[in-house]
């Protein structure tokens, strides 16, 4: 293998779901997940993503905000899929249920989800954009500066989005999530740094990545803060449509810093991706072997790894030598 060469970029990204991982590769995705019966079932599916023949998504800036909008559906659909093998059979249909079920018939499922996605969105909104200014806006009074009235919202901003990751992080199948999320990590992690795609290998591997969601919304929270410093309107109304249609743009900014973050280790990237890094001790945790399996099998369902290697660090994995390997790791387990 070249020493010359250190973390290469794979093209890979993924998501942890209700106990498994979503990986996805181009236009390919597959979800890995451990059943109730502890056996791991893997479904493989194409997404090309809205607007995917379009020229917009070629265009920098602009190609983050649908890039956004089809994570949030890759993974809306990949969680809908992983929550169905831990679904209560003899849990009673609502009246709820029934209505969508009558008036959307086999699309209903999808439907709803759209509905939780919607939602989600804008609460997520009205906690980390409005809710700050508002805050903020009570000091008015008594801060007669605009500048540090829109240092204190962003720094508000901030701080709620890490005492929100900090009080999830406290529940317990948020905290398993977490471990598939670090499981998810360690497997990009050991392929970029050109190690074989094993338990073994992966277990040693880091948890944290500059390319992982957690890194790209405190990128959001940043750069809003940026924006919102020199952009200013005097009507209250306006300040806060003017941070809600800013969104997208903040989107597409915070896209292209994760981006080249996750293509290059020079010491400028290096330093802007330190505090999402630093983030993401909360938003990942140590799994255990049985979690890296499970993201194994969602990588090799999309990535030719073996390929990859060859092709990336001149060097070739065969069968015997995987073998041999799996041998060691069963002579090391307990």
């Amino acid at each position: 293998m070249s020493r010359k060469k250190k973390t290469q970029y794979s093209g890979i990204g993924g998501q942890a779901v209700l106990e498994g991982i979503m990986m996805k590769n181009k236009d390919q995705y597959a979800v890995a997940v451990r059943k109730p019966d502890g056996e791991i079932e893997v479904e493989v599916e194409h997404y090309l993503g809205i607007l995917h023949d379009s020229k917009l998504k070629t265009i920098p800036f602009v190609r983050g905000i649908f890039q956004f909008l089809d994570s949030m559906i890759l993974g809306m659909r990949s969680l809908n899929y992983s929550s169905s093998f831990y679904e209560d059979e003899e849990a009673q249909e609502t009246v709820t249920d029934k209505a969508f079920h009558k008036l959307f018939k086999d699309k209903a499922d999808q439907v709803l989800s759209a509905i939780v996605m919607v939602f989600a969105f804008a609460l997520a909104i009205g906690i980390f954009m409005v809710l700050p200014y508002f805050v903020t806006s009570l000091f008015s009074e008594y801060i007669r500066s605009a500048s540090f009235m829109a240092i204190i919202e962003g720094v508000l901003r901030i701080v709620i989005f890490v005492l929100y990751v900090l009080s999830i992080s406290l529940m317990k199948d948020i905290n398993r999530l977490y471990r598939y999320h670090g499981a998810e990590h360690k497997c990009i992690n050991c392929i970029e740094k050109g190690r074989p795609l094993t338990v073994r290998n992966v277990m040693r591997s880091s948890k944290q990545h500059k390319r992982c969601g957690t890194s790209f919304l405190l990128f959001v929270m940043l750069v809003s803060i940026v924006l919102f410093f020199f952009i200013r309107v005097d009507n209250p109304l306006y300040r806060v449509l003017i941070r809600i249609a800013l969104i997208p743009v903040i989107a597409g900014i915070s896209y292209e810093i994760i981006r080249l973050a996750g293509r290059s280790n020079n010491f400028l990237v290096r330093v802007i991706s330190a505090p999402g890094m630093w983030l993401q001790r909360l938003t990942t945790k140590e799994p255990d072997e049985s979690m890296v399996e499970v993201a194994i099998a969602a990588v090799e369902a999309v990535f030719d790894w073996k390929n990859y290697l060859y092709e990336t660090f001149g060097y070739e994995i065969d069968d015997s030598w995987l073998v041999e390997e799996e041998q060691a790791e069963e002579r090391q387990t307990p």
